[in-house]
This record gives C-alpha cells, structure tokens and sequence, in this order.
C-alpha cells in the first residue's frame, strides 16, 4: 500500500490503428523547405522510431504553393498527412491538430529542423511511458549543444529571465520548436490557453506548471536557421503582451486551475512526519517573510526619525502585514481570486496583533533597561520579527487558511491508493 504519484487520469488508450505519435509541423510559405524537411523526418521515423507514427503537415494560410506540396506529400508518403488552415498563427495550427488527432503523444517540430532528430525519442518516450506530462526541447539545458548568433542567444535568455521574474517558470527553455504533451493532458489544458500566435507555447507550459503537470527537459543539439521568417521585434512585443494578460489571468484567479490540478496533477511525493505541502510553504513563506521584514526594516527606519519608535513600529508593521497577507494567501497557500479575502485580511490583522504584541513589548522592554542605539533597536527588533514570523505561519496554516489548502494537498491526508 503506498501513496500514488502518478496523475489521477491515466493515458487514454489508443484506437486500433491509431499512431502512437501524431507530430505537426506547421508551416507558411514553406515551398521550398517542406518536401526535403518532411522527407529527412519521414525517413528517421520509419527507419527507427519504434512505434507507429504520424506526420501532419499545418498549412497556416500559406500564399505560395505551401498547400500543394503538402498534399503531394500526403498521397505518396503512407504516415503523412496535410491539414490547411485559413488563418494564421502557429498556436492555432497545433491547437487545431492536436485536439484532433487520435494519437496518444501529440509533438511538433519547426519546418527547418534546427533541432536534431536525435532528441525525438528521448523527448516521447517519457509520455509514452506515462513518466511524464509534457516534454520540451531545451537549448539552455546542461549539455545542449546549440549554435546561433549573439543577438538571439542574448533574446532568448533575457526572455526566460522574464518569465522567471513574472511568471516564476521553472523551465529553462520557453520558445524551442521541439515539444510534446500527452494526448489526454492536452484535452484538457489546451482549451485554458487563449494565445493563438508564438506565445502559445509558453502559456501551455506555465499553465502546466500551475497544474502540477510534469515537464520533462531534453537537451537538444540546435543549429540556428539564417533564413527563419520569425520576425524578431514583433514576436518578442507579442510574448511580452502575452506575459502580461497572462499574469493577469492568473493573478484574479479566472483560470480553473483547481480543477485541472485535481484531474491531473501529481501529487507531492510523502514524507514522513512532514504534513502534505509543508515543506513549500515553509520555503514560499520564508520568501515572503524576508521580503516583508525588509520592508518593514527600511519603512521603521524611515518613520522613526519622525513619529517616534511606537508608531513607527505600529504604522511600519500595519502596512506590511497587510502586504505580507496579500502575498502569502497567493504565493504560499495558492489561494486565488477576491473570494473571502476581505475575510483573510481581517483575519491578517489578528495575525499583527501578535506581531505587534511581541515587537512593542520587546521595545517597550529594551527601553526599560537601557537607551539602545539605532543599530541594537533594530537588532532586537530582527529577532523579534523573527519570533513572530513563526508565529505568524503557524496561525496562517492552521486557521486562516486552513479551509483553502489545494485539493491535491488535501488527498494526501485522505486514505492512500495503491498502485
């Protein structure tokens, strides 16, 4: 008997006939490069790749003769097939194929393979298996190979860097066009992402990631294609806006994240004598707590010069309780939306005022005994806080958001499944 980590939805057999692998390659105005792409690709795959496969060309509203070599290749090649579409945006052509498609492992590739086949086995395989969620191509990774020019390998960090920062992603490569999902796992999530242009990928990931999805890495060997069509200035403006409407989203909770999680999402592997979440709460809080004690730090410092040091304790604690609430009822508890959060907050301040009890008494104390300079105030005042802190976790997790724990924290304690 042992607590399961696998998802709760297992991979969805497929139909008689039906490939093990569907992978797309969306292309627009690609009369050149599709017939001799589409060749290397079927002829990799039928030589080693050891299950059945498909390859379905994604016409997106070519103007050339993109569709016709598309269709050519469809009738003399057995695994390939063409699907043209009358609007632009790779987003929309995966989006359109994979919730389509019959296969158990939906992957695409871009036209010009830049990414070496080598890596397409050990990117399925992990879903295959059932190991993992979803798979990405990394030119970051450790061990990648990758070979470009400065101005695309400084855009490419800088916009990981960003997502990091704004979206706290944890996966090193965001825009590869080497990726896989898992049939079942795509029914569900693709529905929540919205973009429907080159930001595609990266709303799929973090929403992943949200979920509770496991994303598999695989460092790929890359070679920069001179002649890409990707416009630059426009796609970077793009994922930029993308970024933003997402971390909105995201921010007043509109996404049902929750029941996605409960659907898919692994749960947290158990550890014995440690309550379920306990340990990245801990970390999250922590985070939070140190953010929030130097604000208060510097707020103290900056109000005692003028108010004296009670009410710049009171004034400087009030405001960043306040914020130290907010956040940790969304980074460390995961609880989303304006629902019970004027309850919360009211109940932050019942939280303060065992903060203040303990800082004001340790002042009041300090005070008694001697006239403390600045820097010992202070220091005092960090221990303090520090009590306090733990204090003030405690009474979080336990009372005010003791009812909004996510469900897959919830199972834990429930009766374990065997596997």
């Amino acid at each position: 008997m042992s607590l399961s980590t696998v998802p709760s939805q297992a991979s969805a057999p497929t139909r008689t006939g039906a490939p093990v692998l569907d992978v797309v390659v969306p292309v627009y105005n690609e009369e050149i490069d599709l017939e001799p792409c589409v060749q290397r690709l079927h002829a990799y795959l039928a030589a080693g790749f050891p299950y059945p496969f498909r390859i379905t060309i994604a016409d997106n509203a070519s103007t050339d003769s993109t569709a016709d070599v598309a269709r050519r290749l469809a009738a003399t090649l057995p695994e390939v097939a063409s699907v043209h579409l009358a609007e632009k945006g790779r987003g929309r052509a995966l989006k359109h194929v994979w919730t389509r498609s019959d296969a158990a492992v939906l992957a695409y590739m871009d036209v010009d393979l830049s990414t070496d086949l080598g890596a397409l086995l050990p990117l399925v395989a992990p879903l295959i298996s059932g190991h993992s969620d979803l798979a990405i191509g990394s030119r970051l990774a450790r061990g990648s190979r990758v070979v470009r020019g400065a101005k695309r390998e400084f855009i490419s960090r800088s916009y990981n860097l960003i997502l990091r920062g704004t979206l706290s992603a944890r996966f090193s490569d965001a825009q590869c066009g080497f990726k896989a999902i898992r049939a079942n796992v795509a029914e569900r999530l693709l529905p929540m992402v919205e973009d429907t242009g080159w930001f595609f990928d990266t709303e799929m990931l973090v929403l992943a990631e949200r979920a509770g999805l496991r994303i598999h890495e695989v460092p790929v060997d890359w070679v920069d294609d001179p002649d890409s069509r990707v416009d630059i200035v426009a796609t970077a403006l793009a994922d930029l806006r993308g970024i933003a409407r997402l971390t909105g989203a995201l921010g007043t909770g509109r996404l049902p994240l929750a029941s996605l999680r409960e659907q898919l999402g692994r749960n947290p592997l158990p550890v014995a004598g440690v309550p379920a979440g306990l340990t990245g709460q801990l970390l999250r809080f922590a985070a939070v707590g140190v953010a929030s004690t130097l604000a208060y730090l510097l707020l103290y410092a900056i109000l005692r010069a003028g108010i004296g040091p009670q009410w710049a304790n009171l004034i400087a604690l009030l405001v960043t309780a306040v914020a130290n609430t907010a956040a940790n009822r969304r980074l460390t508890f995961g609880v989303r939306g304006t629902d019970g959060a004027w309850r919360h907050q009211a109940q932050g301040l019942a939280v303060f005022a065992v903060g203040l009890g303990l800082t004001s008494g340790s002042l009041a104390l300090l005070h008694v005994l001697t006239t403390p300079a600045t820097a010992f105030e202070l220091g005092v005042l960090v221990i303090a806080n520090l009590v306090a802190t733990g204090v003030r976790f405690l009474l979080m997790r336990s009372w005010v958001f003791r009812a909004h724990r996510p469900a897959h924290e919830a199972s834990m304690n429930t009766t374990p499944s065997t596997v």
